[in-house]
């Protein structure tokens, strides 16, 4: 197949293990481009010495995984993209699989891949394109003229749920969504990024993970359906984190007490401002 076709968008993020397996997985005559998150001029020098395929974008700040995606998705110049995690290997004939379905699927916005979590599956490849709602945002494979009207990422989100609104969207807009069994992607899930602070990490996650759930909902259900939903939320993670601070259990009253922030914060409306304080 002609992999001049397609570009491969990954955003990074403190990922460069991850990255570098994930590149070898990937054939070197496919463009790929590399939105760093953390600053890290090295890596950029490190991919431009041993990948001539890859272009790497180092940003001034943690933009956050839509809006850095989405100025991935805007350098592209082929006719598809495929948003990739860092964690994720391809099967030998992923690429080719993912671009057969194309060419055979007309009214496609989103295709997705069978996926794996590092136990070997057997699948066979006879299985046709199955119509779904919605594809995981690890790897997504998108028809590009079909985004003119439904625009990328919805950069509110920083982290979480940006790929479940993008599948939205292209539903709601009448554009249809295909898993494939055919292309086999492994995935770790939720290992992308490597740094030794894991009660940051743990932090980050549950503010934006709360952030972003009212939101979303908000977007779709309306505030005050949404507040009625979420206000036991908001309340057990008050007092979850006011009773483990009692019993001078840190960790978990500090995970509970940025569950709270998160949640509240986009009740109120504000932006999904935190960023994960990484020396």
């Amino acid at each position: 197949m002609l992999l001049n076709e397609i570009t491969i968008v990954i955003t990074t993020y403190f990922s460069e293990e991850k990255l570098i397996r994930c590149l070898k997985s990937i054939n070197n005559k496919c463009k790929v481009i590399v939105i760093e998150n953390s600053k890290d001029n090295e890596l950029k020098r490190k991919l431009n010495e041993k990948h001539k395929n890859v272009e790497c974008k180092v940003l001034d700040e943690n933009l956050g995984f839509a809006k850095a995606n989405n100025i991935g998705l805007k350098m592209v110049k082929t006719k598809y993209a495929l948003i990739l995690n860092p964690d994720t290997i391809l099967k030998e004939d992923a690429l080719d699989n993912f671009l057969i379905s194309a060419s055979k699927i007309k009214d496609f916005g989103l295709l997705g891949p069978y996926f794996q979590t590092g136990k070997e599956t057997k699948l066979e490849k006879k299985f046709s394109p199955i119509s779904v709602n919605s594809i995981k945002g690890f790897a997504m494979f998108l028809n590009l003229k079909k985004f003119n009207n439904i625009g990328f990422f919805d950069e509110n989100f920083f982290l979480y749920f940006e790929d479940i609104d993008l599948c939205k969207r292209v539903i709601l807009s009448g554009n249809k969504i295909y898993l494939l069994p055919n292309v086999i992607i492994n995935h770790d899930g939720a290992k992308s990024v490597n740094f030794k602070d894991h009660m940051e990490l743990e932090v980050n996650r549950n503010w934006h993970w709360m952030w972003s759930s009212f939101y979303y909902s908000r977007k779709y259900r309306g505030f005050i359906k949404s507040l009625i939903f979420f206000l036991p939320k908001l309340l057990f993670s008050f007092f979850k984190f006011i009773i483990l601070k009692i019993l001078s259990k840190n960790y978990k009253s500090k995970i509970y007490q940025y569950r709270f922030l998160g949640l509240l914060n986009s009740i109120k409306g504000n932006k999904s401002f935190y960023r994960p304080k990484i020396s």
